[in-house]
């Protein structure tokens, strides 16, 4: 699977929604969001635990026998009863005096001071309730306590200390019952990276993270999950080059033998007057064990990805194929669209054989000249030696890419063999050593179609024969 760079140019900029899904902007926002909450909710608490404000005031005499009372009023009001004075109470309207029987009711019934009741009517018993009393001189020199009475709490439990204490528990609970879900959210990210960061650790190399949101979180899974993507297609490369080099070292040596036993034999049957004969033969031999071993070494290059292999600069197809078409006498048919066979007239005459000019705009691809012409050859080479009739070669430029087409006559590919006849030192069933080649040639032309970002593949052709197409990306 190949790895896709990160462009991030395409992640969001810094708008409102993208700063909202920030991770820290949202730490930030859950923070003040709760600090808000806890002070409503501790202000409520206060309230509903500390004293309502005073409403009543009870008026008593020194007997404790209620002389008045009123209730408050909002400040500015001019309506109802005059606003209370400091330490002097209004003579206006002075209360009557306290009558005797108000006083043998005092005497008979004292009030005990804290005692929990309510206020009675003017003149009544004085019940003494919960709430600070104030001594008032009068101008005629008499005193009264003036009562500011509280209501009654409900039980024991809602008393100071206990009820403050109370609601504060319940605050912290609401504020932690209230924050665990968002903090689980925030967080259940980064436990779920740390269960793939460790799954991918133990040596599951597929092992990748779901992505959610755009914040830092979310950055994190995704620079994961690519680091992941190109280690694990490093690794399949490095498994593949290693199985590769081991299957060209092993066919390497079997192929190796074959030319360097018959050299040996012609050696030993030359004897002192060799004839013209035995040193041709030792002389294509030698030929043969050098191009193999030429081959080899190329080949290794090409999979080793690192390696220098020439200059990359922009490559004239048109000019490289007609030129390997003169050399090995194939018909090059130019800018000609399908199967050369297909088209009435569409063959080559042999003055267009023996030249290899062909119309049409130039093509030109970038890439390594001298692997382009290695691979061009190797096809042509091929068509050749399965063939005694006409090889014919076209040359197409579709949009972006180059498209080159070798046709042949020769017995063809059988369809479930097409994918392996690029393989190193494949033959097909019943070919031999006797056919020529040393089973590399098409597998350097795929190394070389890859290497410049393009592909080869090998299709049939009616009437017989096949058709190898080499599929390259043409130059800007």
């Amino acid at each position: 699977m190949p790895a896709t760079e990160i462009d991030e140019s395409t992640l969001p900029g810094p708008t409102l929604p993208a700063l909202l899904q920030r991770l820290y902007v949202r730490i930030w926002i859950a923070v003040l969001l709760a600090v808000a909450v806890l002070t409503m909710l501790v202000g409520w608490a206060w309230r509903m635990a500390t004293d309502p404000p005073l409403r009543d005031v009870v008026v008593r005499n020194d007997a404790g026998q209620i002389i008045g009372k009123g209730v408050s009023r909002r400040a500015g009001s001019h309506r109802g009863l005059p606003g209370p004075s400091y330490g002097v109470a209004d003579t206006e309207a002075p209360p009557p005096p306290p009558s005797d029987d108000d006083e043998t009711d005092e005497a008979k019934s004292p009030v005990a001071e804290g005692e929990m009741q309510s206020p009675g009517e003017p003149g009544s018993r004085a019940p003494v309730s919960r709430g600070p009393e104030f001594v008032v001189r009068m101008q005629d020199g008499q005193r009264l306590l003036v009562h500011l009475p509280r209501p009654p709490r409900s039980s024991w439990w809602n008393r100071p200390p206990f009820g403050f204490f109370w609601m504060l528990g319940l605050v912290g609970v609401a504020m932690a019952l209230a924050m665990y879900p968002i903090i689980r959210r925030l967080t259940r990210r980064l436990e779920s990276l740390q269960r793939g960061v460790d799954q991918w650790g133990r040596g599951d190399l597929s092992a990748r993270v779901p992505i959610h949101g755009r914040d830092e979180a979310g950055l994190l899974a995704q620079r994961f999950n690519y680091a992941a993507e190109r280690i694990e297609t490093l690794v399949a490369s490095h498994k593949t080059l290693l199985q590769s080099q081991k299957s060209l070292l092993a066919n390497a040596s079997h192929e190796l033998r074959s030319p360097l036993t018959r050299i040996r034999m012609g050696i030993e049957l030359m004897g002192s007057t060799p004839s013209p004969t035995f040193k041709n033969e030792i002389a294509r031999n030698i030929g043969e064990l050098d191009e193999l071993i030429e081959e080899i070494l190329l080949a290794s290059r090409l999979d080793a990805r690192e390696a220098d292999l020439g200059t990359v600069e922009e490559v004239d197809m048109t000019g490289l194929v007609a030129e390997e078409c003169a050399r090995l006498g194939a018909s090059f048919e130019g800018n000609q669209e399908g199967d050369p066979d297909s088209v009435p007239g569409a063959l080559a005459s042999a003055e267009t054989e023996d030249t290899g000019e062909a119309e049409g705009p130039p093509v030109a691809v970038r890439g390594v000249t001298k692997l382009l012409r290695r691979a061009v050859r190797n096809l042509l080479e091929n068509a050749r030696r399965y063939t005694t009739g006409p090889v014919t070669v076209t040359l197409q430029h579709t949009a972006d890419r180059a498209v080159l087409q070798v046709f042949d006559r020769g017995p063809g590919v059988p369809p479930d063999q097409r994918e392996r006849i690029f393989e190193p030192f494949y033959r097909l069933p019943g070919a031999s050593e006797r056919d020529g080649g040393v089973g590399l040639g098409l597998a350097l032309v795929k190394s070389i179609a890859e290497r410049h970002g393009g592909s080869v593949r090998c299709e049939g052709r009616e009437g017989g024969g096949a058709c190898f197409v080499i599929d390259l990306p043409s130059a800007a």
